[in-house]
């Protein structure tokens, strides 16, 4: 069963497990379960997804549930009024906060603008060996990204040399295996946790929040990157 996080008779938000696609994808052939099908099938009721997440990605997700309300909802995510939050654990000690103004090519060749804001929540070192270092550090940050690219954080956090742990093709391949091997932990730790958007038709503002998964609960216990607080305050909501 999916998790709800919200549910009126215009639209529905899920928390989406890591592994999950949202929709067909012919560059997925290795599964037949979607957010979509599964969704349509616990509520008994078409959906209609606003936006994406990764598969590898867990965390908030909208859909419609009246397909006339799609074009307005999907206008609120392209003149960038929905506010979009992230929490991720990356490789190495990262800024106290930063912007990241970097391009991006998408998989037809177009070039775009891409924009993401950080903070760092939480920095760590562990007793454990990694290349020419005697430890290993983490960073568990918080992102807003200001436009919504394809693998936008993964590409972004790369691109500043602080990679995404479990991330695949962008992340750090020797980081992957140690988490692989050391904790027997695959997971891209990578989580949508805040979504914010003006409800289409009351034009009420909502908030959804969706928990970390286990696994990237796991994670933070082993690496002792807990959130500052037990509920602690998004300075982007």
């Amino acid at each position: 069963m999916l998790e709800i996080l919200y549910q009126d008779k215009d639209l529905i938000a899920i928390n989406k497990p890591h592994g999950l696609l949202v929709h067909r994808s012919p560059i997925a052939t290795n599964t037949d379960t979607y957010a979509v099908q599964e969704l349509r099938n616990q509520i008994n009721q078409h959906v209609y997804p606003i936006h994406r997440l990764d598969r590898k990605t867990s965390g908030v997700l909208l859909f419609a549930l009246n397909k006339e309300l799609i074009t307005g909802l999907m206008k609120q995510f392209e003149e960038h009024t929905v506010t979009k939050t992230y929490v991720a654990i990356l490789r190495g000690y990262t800024a106290d906060e930063g912007t990241i103004d970097y391009a991006l090519t998408n998989d037809k060749g177009k070039t775009q603008e891409a924009v993401t804001h950080y903070r760092t929540l939480k920095r760590t070192e562990i007793p454990v060996p990694f290349g020419k270092h005697e430890t290993s550090r983490y960073s568990l940050v918080e992102a807003r990204p200001e436009t919504g690219r394809m693998h936008q954080l993964r590409k972004h956090f790369a691109h500043i040399l602080h990679p995404i742990i479990g991330d695949r093709p962008h992340g750090c391949n020797k980081q992957n295996k140690l988490f692989l091997e050391k904790w027997e932990m695959g997971t891209m730790l990578l989580h949508g946790q805040h979504l914010s958007i003006k409800h289409p038709v009351t034009k009420e503002s909502l908030s959804f929040k969706a928990n970390v998964s286990s696994e990237f609960q796991r994670a933070q216990q082993i690496l002792n990157l807990q959130f500052p607080d037990k509920e602690y305050a998004s300075e982007y909501v």
